[in-house]
């Protein structure tokens, strides 16, 4: 079994180039000449020839609809920016649908799995978009601005999303575009986040806005105009931006630029890639769509109904499936959270199997989707998988294959399995 992102999607089409590829390598350059001369420095001269390490950008393929970015240059500095600093992450990976007129929120309320009543300017809300057998076709964040909706998706289904949602458009005065060659996606995570922005030039009222989840604000950072929305995958805070495509390399260029001045000059926002952000977003409990589930999965199995789906609105495309798996009580497989009892990390497509008589190895039960050596915990091997219903519970034990072995492991009771520290609900969020 292959993860998502590694086969082809249903619009597979997509295909985006970051315009920031020049300046990512500028960067690694910079980075590589910067230490050798504090190496040079170190001995008294600059042309002291030090075998320190060379930054070099890493780029890995996402399915067919584009490349991003695997490291910038040691992930363990781009995840310690996660956990204490500011991350900045480029994702030309995912796609952006844009949804104008005044009947759009009515719209959306008959199509999606998310009660829409009341979404008004300012919020956001996470939703599934389904087929008419319920299966997910998009996994969405809808950010209302106030004049139109922005809404992000993987790239891959972003047109295909589009065009089956217009597809439903009769009298209503609602017009849907898919925008992902007009607008371009960047993010920030890590607790001093809404601090980087601020230095940039976000003014007080909207940093103060973004203070609060499940909001967003349509603002400037110096001359540049952009969406932002407040998104916390990694367990702290994470913001999603929206901005132009012509003018996201200035906008990256900004942010990078930023030095506190109160901290001796120190640039506050550091490049991260995808291995940094996926072990942060494992530990802090979020299952990805095209890594953890797809399009053949149902919402009973993401482990997130509860943040995605309402059962007290009326009826959208593939309710009635949805409707009828609540009434069940249960799905066959559902995506769980592991823990390993040993140090041996499992990998994408593992095999896990139940434990049988005298702890020998039982039936195949399901499929390691993500894994990390989680540095919250120790560098214990956390991960999630799609287990069989009967296998899910809390603390069940499980045999999974890593490293060439059959190793134990335990389902964790949430989506994650650490404490982040952060200010999220101006408390601890256990995972």
């Amino acid at each position: 079994m292959t993860r998502v992102y590694d086969s082809p999607m249903s619009s597979a089409s997509f295909h985006s180039e970051s315009p920031l590829r020049a300046r990512h390598d500028e960067f690694a350059s910079g980075e590589t000449a910067r230490r050798a001369t504090a190496a040079g420095d170190a001995r008294g001269s600059a042309d002291f020839p030090h075998a320190t390490h060379a930054a070099q950008v890493a780029w890995i393929p996402w399915g067919e609809s584009a490349e991003i970015v695997g490291v910038f240059d040691r992930v363990e500095t781009e995840y310690a920016a996660i956990r204490r600093g500011a991350a900045l992450c480029d994702q030309p990976q995912r796609g952006t649908l844009e949804i104008c007129g005044r009947d759009r929120v009515e719209f959306l309320q008959r199509m999606l799995t998310q009660d829409m009543k009341g979404f008004s300017a300012g919020q956001t809300r996470e939703a599934f978009w389904l087929n008419r057998k319920g299966r997910i076709e998009a996994d969405l964040l809808l950010c209302e601005i106030g004049d139109r909706i922005l809404i992000d998706c993987a790239g891959a289904v972003a047109a295909n999303t589009a065009t089956t949602l217009t597809n439903f458009v009769f009298a209503e005065d609602v017009t849907i575009v898919n925008v992902s060659t007009r607008d371009y996606r960047l993010a920030v995570h890590g607790p001093e986040t809404l601090h980087l922005l601020e230095l940039a030039g976000v003014n007080a009222q909207a940093v103060e806005t973004l203070g609060s989840l499940h909001t967003c604000v349509a603002t400037s950072i110096g001359d540049i105009s952009c969406v932002l929305a407040r998104v916390d995958t990694c367990g702290v805070c994470g913001i999603e931006i929206f901005v132009a495509r012509t003018g996201a390399l200035e906008l990256w260029n900004s942010l990078l630029s930023v030095h506190d001045l109160l901290q001796g000059g120190q640039r506050r926002g550091r490049p991260c890639g995808w291995h940094a952000f996926n072990m942060a977003r494992i530990e802090g409990g979020t299952p990805l769509f095209e890594v953890d589930f797809g399009p053949a999965s149902l919402p009973h199995e993401t482990g997130l109904i509860d943040r995605r789906v309402s059962f007290t609105k009326g009826c959208y495309l593939g309710q009635e499936v949805v409707a009828r798996m609540n009434s069940l009580g249960k799905p066959k497989q559902i995506v769980r959270a592991f823990r390993m009892m040993s140090d041996s990390l499992p990998v994408e497509s593992a095999q896990i199997f139940a434990v049988g008589n005298e702890g020998s190895i039982g039936d195949e039960v399901g499929v390691v989707t993500s894994s990390t050596m989680s540095p919250m915990l120790g560098a214990a091997c956390v991960g999630f998988a799609t287990v069989r219903y009967a296998h899910s519970s809390a603390g069940t034990e499980l045999i999974i294959a890593a490293e060439g072995r059959p190793e134990r492991a335990t389902v964790q009771a949430e989506l994650a399995a650490v404490k982040i520290p952060g200010e999220i609900g101006n408390s601890e969020k256990q995972i």
